[in-house]
């Protein structure tokens, strides 16, 4: 499949940050929770939210909200999505071209 420029942007862009790397290699290990990653990582959740957004619009992460049996807040779950960053001549030869 061609990529577009905007899909190869928007994976360049998701790839681009320390934190985002960061969390890409804390979802390889098990799925986790918003508040886990914020202490793993020592930054607020809201930060962390921006980040996983970014990741989830690129593809790479996706989230699942639950119900926890211990508690009747809704949690949402993130996990890594299998990915494979792959930019083409051809890509390139079809939007430049």
């Amino acid at each position: 499949m061609t990529k577009t420029l905007q899909q190869i942007i928007t994976i360049g862009e998701a790839i681009s940050h320390p934190v985002r790397l960061k969390l890409l290699y804390l979802l390889s290990e098990r799925e986790r929770y918003i508040y886990d990653l914020s202490k793993d990582l020592d930054l607020s959740r809201q930060v962390i939210q921006l980040h996983l957004k970014r990741l989830e619009n690129a593809g790479f992460v996706e989230s699942d909200l639950r119900l926890e049996d211990n508690d009747n807040r809704a949690k949402k779950f993130y996990k890594l999505k299998e990915f494979n960053v792959e930019i083409r001549l051809k890509d390139l030869d079809e939007i430049f071209s």
